[in-house]
């Protein structure tokens, strides 16, 4: 009798401890640490912190945003890629993975990261001064193609930045040099607008929300959007494609992690990623400030950044900037 219950103790401590072993490795069990790979206050930290804001409500555990700023984006997105894959360290990962190390600042690509959800797209738009003489992008283009060379100056974000390249790869695939508009180096989108403006550069390439202040106030207006459909935001604005351009391009961010990520993990991630992107309070944030809503799964994003890479590798290429 004693030897039964002594055996049966012991079978119940088994099963209990294998109980509790499982429960602890549920995941989450512990924070998360979300990377930023560029400054506080930007668009790309903004979208983290309500992202972290709600992964925390849905998972349960405390979700931190770290911002590691430097190299043109690199030291961070080597941050998330060299972290231990656990699933306890994620990123946002940007349009720029696919531009460094085409650019020689780093031997990361897309490869080396855990796909999960891509969650953010802006298209870039052309836009031109509003008393411009061209009223459609086939006029601009026209009129690019039946003047001399550096005719028109273009300008939007630095040397090399995402702006620039949305220009030149325009200007190939429309079957002109891609330096055909001289770039003018800038801060960014907001003194690119105001260059603009003020007569100094004659286009600027920038997502169409960065524009809209001016737009809205008739000083600016925008040709043409470069992604594969309308945008529900700026419904009067024709894709690139309309005018028998085929050149997509725009500033992306996803949420990623290193590769080797467990599979309890991603399938715990993804479905909880894709529940706040239909979020009222999710949405509300994006659309209100602009940044345009996509979402793509571990596969399709995946695919998005190979395509993406591509793309952007061969213009850098066309334009001399390629490493």
């Amino acid at each position: 009798m004693l030897r039964r219950t002594l055996l049966g103790t012991c079978v119940l401590a088994l099963a209990t401890g294998l109980g509790l072993g499982q429960a602890e490795a549920a995941y989450p069990e512990r924070p998360i640490t979300i990377i930023v790979p560029w400054g506080a206050g930007g668009g790309t930290d903004a979208t983290a912190r309500i992202l972290g804001s709600l992964l925390e409500q849905e998972l349960g555990v405390r979700v931190t945003v770290e911002n590691r700023t430097g190299g043109s984006g690199v030291v961070g997105h080597s941050a998330i890629a060299n972290a231990e894959p656990d699933g306890y360290t994620l990123g946002i990962v940007t349009v720029e993975i696919g531009m460094m190390h085409w650019a020689g600042l780093t031997d990361l690509t897309y490869e080396d990261y855990t796909p999960l959800a891509l969650y953010n797209e802006d298209p870039a738009g052309v836009q031109v001064r509003a008393d411009a003489p061209w009223e459609t992008i086939e006029e601009l283009l026209d009129h690019v193609r039946e003047n001399p060379p550096a005719t028109l100056k273009g300008s939007g974000t630095g040397q090399g930045g995402i702006w620039h390249l949305a220009l030149a790869g325009m200007l190939a695939n429309a079957d002109m040099e891609p330096d055909r508009i001289p770039w003018v180096p800038s801060e960014g989108a907001a003194p690119g607008l105001q260059d603009l403006v003020a007569g100094g550069v004659d286009v600027v390439t920038c997502s169409v929300p960065e524009a809209q202040s001016l737009i809205d106030a008739g000083r600016v207006k925008s040709l043409a959007l470069m992604a594969a459909e309308r945008s529900e935001a700026f419904p009067d604005v024709p894709t690139l494609a309309e005018a028998g351009v085929d050149w997509r391009l725009g500033a992306w961010r996803g949420v990623g992690g290193p590769t080797g990520m467990p599979d309890e993990a991603v399938e715990t991630l993804v479905p909880v990623l894709e529940k706040i992107h239909g979020m009222a309070e999710f949405r509300e944030f994006m659309e209100g400030r602009g940044f345009g809503m996509i979402f793509l799964g571990p596969d399709d994003f995946r695919q998005f950044m190979a395509d993406s890479n591509e793309s952007l590798g061969g213009v850098m290429q066309e334009i001399g900037l390629a490493q």
